[in-house]
């Protein structure tokens, strides 16, 4: 007599539920923990509904003459209110469908079901490994009977969203339903995609996407089945408008991050009358102008609508009418460029190399990948756009350091005029056969003491999605908390949000999107200083100091 097998070894295709959910604990990355964190300091106070600090941003003001330099210590006292209550938010990607949008979807109810699954390896649980806010930690100070320092994941210092309870959406040029979109990526296990397709067709399709062949590569519009109808580029910007307010009124969402992660456009051209303004830029939406691209439509019905619009791609969405736009709205915008491989870690070599005293003479940079952005990316208008953000990453730690780099000579042209500055050139190709796992290799050669020469060479093999999807959750989750925090300086009354450019996302983006008429920080170890000091300082915690003063002197 044959034994009936159980019900739970079904295919999956008609359960949602895990043969491994009651065995498997929930990974620590995952884990949700209550606001154990109190400070207790006169410069601190917890009401029900709010977190203020008091804080001493500490500078100093440098003259110089006749080549000395003058010093002058300052200090400006700040207040900062963290609005305790975490409302309920929604993501809404543009690229939904595509291979980081259907990840991230399917990864986030992987993670809420505590679907673990099998691999050739053995059994894998459900994480957020990858997430900077989730899976790393920030020192908070030493514990006094031990002299040991403490650290607490980063995510506990102020209440934050968890990336199980985003509400998820978004549109997509393609309207292949989401289990169809997340097979066609072919970057999830077979065993996991097996367990979360009957959730991921619960999603649905993807709403229709604005579509203009002009700015993505001739390639994708085999994909392109699923876009609003029409020309006029007005009626899209209202479209997408609508779009964002039913997501928001239909799932009770307090606040809506809108994300963009579809292909990469070529740069649009910035011509005065046309997008230089924010009055321009909305007169060329409503005359169609051609240089109005898709990404800067989302942007601006994000902006209208006073929801935040992170850029996850590296054309210059954020031309100079959009961001005065979002200044005047008081709407919140970050970017761009998704920094997950090859141009963090140049961020974090380059700055090794010249602060060790050491002249980069030339980085060169290759990838090849076969996703569907690599297929994009293989248009030189849309590796134009790519090379752009990759190549600007060491200008700011050459700046730094005029011993080694002639500085720009002031009245020249071409070269002269920057500055001396390492050779840098970036070379990405399209090779179908290696799909996800994006290829990067890099080469630096570099003068050392007396005329010698140093090369280093590094491979980094990686699954592209899998990097990238992490910094969308922490882009998404740093976003809505940065919403809820506002500051007031020395003799004002009301507290007032932070400027509309959200700089503090820079650590996950190639090229940081700054406050207007000021610099660029691309060094990786100053971003995640400026990033743990904020969210210290939003606590009265003082910044990160690696003095140890108490471990030099008797």
């Amino acid at each position: 007599m044959s034994t009936q097998l159980p019900a739970t070894n079904s295919s999956g295709y008609n359960t949602p539920d895990s043969e491994l959910e009651s065995i498997v604990p929930v990974h620590p990355t995952a884990v949700r923990r209550p606001n154990y964190i109190t400070v207790q300091s006169e410069n601190t106070v917890y009401t029900d509904d709010h977190i203020t600090a008091k804080y001493l941003n500490r500078g100093a003001d440098v003259v110089v003459s006749d080549g000395q330099f003058t010093i002058l210590p300052t200090v400006k006292p700040y207040e900062f209110q963290t609005t305790r209550k975490v409302g309920k938010t929604g993501l809404m990607m543009i690229g939904l469908g595509g291979n980081n949008g259907s990840t991230l979807c399917a990864t986030i109810i992987a993670n809420r079901h505590q679907m673990a699954w099998h691999t050739k390896e053995g059994i894998q649980q459900p994480n957020y490994i990858g997430s900077v806010l989730r899976a790393s930690t920030v020192r908070i100070g030493t514990e006094p009977s031990t002299g040991k320092e403490v650290h607490v994941p980063i995510s506990d210092v102020l209440p934050m969203v968890h990336p199980n309870d985003l509400v998820l959406g978004g549109w997509d040029i393609s309207g292949l339903p989401m289990d169809k979109a997340m097979e066609r990526a072919k970057v999830l296990d077979y065993d996991l995609q097996r367990q979360v397709k009957p959730h991921m067709a619960l999603l649905g399709r993807p709403l229709p996407s604005i579509y203009y062949p002009d700015f993505i590569a001739a390639n994708q519009e085999a994909r392109a089945d699923n876009v609003v109808p029409g020309t006029d580029k007005q009626t899209h910007l209202e479209h997408i408008r609508a779009d964002i307010r039913r997501f928001k009124t239909e799932n009770q969402l307090d606040r809506v991050v809108v994300f963009w992660t579809a292909n990469t456009e070529r740069y649009s051209d910035i011509i005065p009358g046309v997008n230089d303004t924010a009055d321009n830029v909305l007169a060329a939406i409503k005359n169609s102008h051609s240089e109005v691209s898709p990404s800067t439509l989302f942007a601006v019905a994000a902006i209208l609508e006073g929801e935040p619009f992170v850029n996850g791609a590296p054309q210059n969405t954020f031309v100079p009418g959009v961001i005065a736009l979002a200044e005047r709205e008081k709407s919140f915008i970050g970017g761009d460029d998704l920094k997950s491989g090859q141009t963090k870690l140049k961020s974090v070599l380059a700055e090794f190399l010249v602060n060790a005293g050491i002249k980069p003479l030339s980085i060169a940079s290759y990838n090849h990948l076969g996703n569907n952005d690599g297929h994009n990316l293989s248009a030189e208008p849309q590796f134009k756009s790519k090379e752009i953000s990759k190549s600007s990453v060491v200008d700011d730690m050459v700046d730094a350091n005029r011993l080694l780099y002639k500085p720009p000579v002031l009245g020249a042209t071409g070269k002269a005029a920057k500055g001396e500055h390492p050779d840098h050139i970036v070379v990405i190709k399209y090779v179908p056969a290696v799909g996800d796992s994006k290829r990067a290799i890099d080469e630096y050669y570099s003068e050392i003491f007396c005329g010698g020469r140093q090369t280093i060479n590094i491979f980094n093999e990686c699954e592209d999605s899998l990097l990238a999807t992490p910094l969308i959750l922490d882009l998404t989750i740093l976003t809505e908390l940065l919403t809820r925090v506002k500051y007031r300086g020395e003799g004002q009354t009301d507290f007032a949000p932070l400027h509309a450019v959200l700089s503090l996302l820079s650590y996950m983006c190639k090229a940081p999107l700054v406050k207007p008429g000021t610099d660029v920080v691309n060094s990786l170890g100053r971003q995640r200083n400026a990033l743990e000091s904020f969210l210290k300082a939003c606590i009265g915690l003082e910044g990160n100091s690696d003095l140890l003063l108490e471990t030099r002197i008797w």
